[in-house]
């Protein structure tokens, strides 16, 4: 059963309501009553009934050491796990309440005005999420969100976007059969192919590339991604987004096409590189050969960073050449 409004667990988080419910446990707000005025998120994660007591004794064995991790973490852009425990059937993990609407409910929002998210603004939230992705991944060992989407990125009042919700979280050990706190397999449009295997599929940093590769291709074009079995059988299945947004600019397509490559070995390699890709450089250091086309001029000039930089520098050669002529 659900918990209820009012009802406390742990003898300290008084539940007030119900946030969400996702397809491995459901969230709640809840007051901390150790700490006065504080408001927190609680994740449930409902065990199965049928594990055996030596299964469940496992599973809660790595629940803790996993949470011990998310506890250690420390960054602007995730919420900060204060808490995790467990009990009967049940594992609780406690993150700091993140006020604000998320950015699927911002884009739906722009859908029903018959407008695109502006590019600009998107690519904000977008330089925070790979800060934030660049921090899990520079863990040791590194940590996978593995369910990146809309829905699990909030904007805060004060325009800090949050990656929320561990819930699929993955700690790569060395040396050991990867760990997951809640088995699961993401979200079907956002989820890379490798990922579709649960624990027993090989994920790394560039199944989280994919995610965010797709939850940009969302919010860009209002257009939901295809998920990648379907592409798998029709490679051609999924509209380039200039044909969804025609002011997309070349360089914001040519990096999220890229990071919805299906194979792994076809993406970027690291955040880094999506990032350079995405907010700087054209050509990024460990570009894989015949994977990330060329820029053509017509991509250079069209891109408004790009042909601000070329209109300084015109005028700078005309103001030049002016001052020669004048001496």
């Amino acid at each position: 059963m659900p918990l209820e409004t009012g009802e406390v667990i742990r003898t300290r988080y008084k539940i007030k309501q119900f946030i969400s419910r996702g397809g491995m446990g459901s969230i709640y707000l809840a007051e901390d009553l150790r700490l006065e005025g504080r408001l927190c998120a609680i994740k449930e994660v409902r065990l199965d009934y049928s594990l055996t007591d030596e299964t469940l004794r496992q599973t809660r064995d790595q629940f803790q050491r996993e949470a011990n991790v998310l506890a250690r973490l420390d960054h602007p852009n995730l919420p900060k796990v204060s808490d995790f425990f467990s009990e009967e059937h049940s594992d609780f993990l406690v993150m700091d309440y993140v006020p604000g609407e998320d950015l699927r409910a911002l884009m739906i929002d722009s859908r029903q005005r018959n407008e695109f998210l502006n590019e600009a603004e998107v690519l904000s939230w977008a330089g925070q999420i790979l800060d934030a992705l660049d921090y899990l991944h520079s863990q040791d060992p590194p940590i996978l969100h593995r369910d990146i989407k809309p829905s699990n990125l909030k904007l805060t009042p004060n325009k800090v976007v949050k990656l929320v919700d561990f819930g699929l979280v993955k700690v790569l050990a060395a040396k050991e059969a990867t760990l997951t706190i809640v088995q699961g397999r993401g979200t079907a449009l956002y989820t890379p192919l490798e990922q579709y295997g649960g624990d027993t599929g090989h994920t790394d940093v560039r199944s989280d590339v994919y995610s965010l590769g797709a939850t940009l291709y969302h919010l860009l074009t209002n257009t939901p991604p295809v998920e990648a079995r379907e592409r798998f059988l029709q490679p051609d299945g999924m509209p380039a987004m200039v044909e969804i947004n025609p002011e997309i600019s070349p360089r914001t397509e040519r990096a999220v096409m890229w990071a919805l490559r299906l194979h792994p070995e076809e993406r970027p390699q690291n955040i880094e590189a999506l990032k350079s890709t995405l907010l700087g450089d054209w050509e990024p250091a460990d570009r894989p050969r015949n994977y990330l086309p060329r820029p053509s001029l017509a991509d250079v000039i069209s891109s408004r960073v790009e042909r601000g930089m070329l209109w300084v520098a015109a005028s700078l050669m005309l103001l030049s050449l002016i001052a020669a002529i004048s001496s």
